[in-house]
């Protein structure tokens, strides 16, 4: 399938001009910088060179003084606290941020974290019990509990105070907990709304240490543990986040706390980045709560032991290897499966084994858009012979709200535009299948059954140069509504230099040219080395990123392609 190229909307080049001239940069950087509305000389400042003193006042967040209060009179009180945290990356950095920070001022501090498969998602009834047996009358959630209204009702009841951080969207009605820290309530003021739940976690953190004058560098100390977050919960890196994401990867690559110190090959630990963290530290953080437990990624990122750091990584690496295996084979046989049913030019893919992971299908829903650019749905046999699922969407489809058009086939689900999960009676699996087909049908847009790349801005390859390729790394941390630069340039040429690469020789390292051999390029293009006859015969378009590489302590510049079109 080959992808709409999609250019995005441009600077006003007056704009662009002007702010060029106060910097002293090529039009082409302010485009970009405009483009992410830093518009300004004060701007450009602020965003090229972050610095700590931008972090907002935790207590302009709606219930930061009750929460702060409370936790105080419970330590002064001697109370059990229970940290109590969401199983996924997001959840474990922030309840190992909250536990390692309160247990470092007061020891009657546990964590909980609650099983995938027997509990669920979010606050439980097992872990409200559970606090209840064991005596704890403050509860800290994080990255959960915004909509947990009942059972926070229930621990009310037993006597059990919440503190609920988190930073999902709630519904009208906000728990009756002690206090509630959500940058996303309609009534909170907090200048940025868009934290991770261990970033909210970091606001009540930052509060205490106010509170309690404890140092400031104590406080950045959790950094690291925020910067895996937000890279692994898919936040905007703008604004706050942007600011906690660069000085949490400072604090990684300089001094890693021995938890993630694990994670970090030495090879890359100077070019550490956001996509990282993405790629090598979340699926296997992750991999402890699909494959057995998170208590063990917790234990991970909590432990100060190298020894001891190095065991329980070598466990979870295990659990990632296991999970790699089944994600593979599953979607293998998820792929026959859609050809089997009959489904290969349908709307949605919908496919169902009960022998498939429960643990896996959200991989798996998302390997299968790779091949079908379509909403998709993996089920497998859940609890009391039920069916669960995961779904997950395309850029500008809603799956929530055609999953909500099919409410009628639902036992359960939640979730969001582009992700969800569901449960339905087996019975109804090929009504709801048959409604779910027609409801993509009849409210899917064309333009979002074609993989788009959007491209920032289209250049000459004579404007780069080392200083552009500079300008370029201010820009990052790269993520979410501040993607790495794409750039498209026309009509460009193959030198003849080429590399075959990779174990299979599927990837193609060559040097390229656009109207003057002696400004070429190397450029790295991944799975394109089948395309090598027509980069021999052809000119070609081509979609590509900037990156800096480094080995043996040399720094290298390469371009690297994301699509091309050839001109036959």
């Amino acid at each position: 399938m080959q992808n709409r190229w999609l250019i995005l909307p441009q600077a006003d080049v007056e704009k662009a001009l002007q702010l060029a001239n106060e910097l002293d940069f090529p039009v082409e950087i302010t485009n970009l910088l405009i483009q992410r509305g830093i518009d300004t000389f004060e701007k450009t400042k602020n965003f090229f060179k972050p610095s700590l003193s931008h972090l907002h006042d935790p207590y302009l967040m709606i219930d930061m003084e009750k929460a702060v209060q409370r936790i105080i009179h419970a330590i002064e009180n001697k109370e059990n606290i229970l940290i109590y945290g969401d199983y996924d990356v997001d959840g474990t950095t922030s309840v190992a941020m909250m536990y390692l920070f309160l247990h470092s001022i007061y020891k009657n501090v546990h964590f909980y974290i609650p099983d995938r498969y027997e509990e669920g998602y979010g606050i439980s009834y097992v872990g409200v019990d559970y606090a209840e047996t064991y005596n704890y009358s403050l509860i800290i959630s994080l990255d959960c509990g915004i909509k947990e209204n009942e059972k926070i009702s229930y621990a009310k009841n037993k006597g059990i105070d919440f503190i609920v951080c988190d930073h999902h969207l709630p519904d009208d009605c906000i728990p009756n907990a002690h206090a509630v820290l959500d940058p996303q309530r309609n009534d909170c003021t907090y200048p940025y709304k868009y934290l991770s739940g261990c970033g909210v976690g970091f606001k009540l953190i930052q509060a205490l240490a106010k509170r309690l004058n404890i140092s400031d560098d104590k406080v950045l100390s959790y950094l690291d543990l925020v910067a895996v977050s937000n890279a692994a919960d898919i936040v905007p890196l703008t604004g706050e986040n942007r600011l906690l994401t660069a000085f949490g990867l400072k604090k990684l690559i300089k001094t890693p706390r021995a938890g993630l110190k694990v994670f970090l090959p030495k090879e890359i630990r100077e070019t550490f980045s956001v996509s990282n963290i993405v790629f090598g530290i979340a699926p296997k953080i992750n991999a402890a709560g699909r494959i057995s437990h998170a208590q063990n990624a917790v234990n991970l990122l909590i432990s100060q032991n190298e020894l001891e750091s190095r065991k329980i990584y070598s466990q979870i690496n295990e659990l990632n290897n296991e999970r790699r295996e089944l994600d593979t084979s599953i979607t293998s046989e998820a792929l026959l499966e859609i050809i089997k049913t009959g489904q290969t030019n349908s709307y949605a893919t919908i496919v169902f084994n009960k022998n498939w992971h429960k643990g896996v299908i959200g991989i798996v829903a998302s390997r299968l858009i790779e091949e079908y650019f379509r909403p998709t749905l993996v089920f497998t046999e859940g609890k009391n012979n039920d069916l669960v699922a995961s779904a997950r969407s395309v850029p500008g489809f809603d799956i929530y709200k055609a999953l909500e058009n099919c409410s009628e086939y639902l036992e359960q689900f939640g979730g969001h535009m582009y992700a969800a999960g569901l449960s339905i009676k087996k019975e109804n699996f090929l009504f709801f299948k048959n409604k779910f087909e027609l409801t993509v049908k009849e409210n899917i847009k064309q333009n979002q059954r074609i993989p788009t790349i959007e491209i920032d801005e289209e250049i000459s390859l004579k404007i780069i140069n080392k200083r552009f390729f500079k300008l370029i790394k201010y820009f990052e941390p790269f993520g979410p509504e501040n993607m790495r630069p794409l750039f498209l340039s026309k009509k460009i040429f193959f030198s003849g230099n080429y590399t075959l690469m990779g174990k299979d020789k599927s990837h193609l390292k060559m040097i390229v040219f656009q109207d003057n051999i002696n400004n070429a390029f190397e450029a790295i293009a991944f799975k394109m080395a089948h395309l090598l006859p027509k980069f021999e015969k052809y000119p070609f378009d081509m979609v590509f990123s900037l990156y800096e590489n480094y080995w043996q302590g040399k720094t290298f510049y390469q371009l690297q392609i994301k699509d091309v079109k050839f001109i036959e």
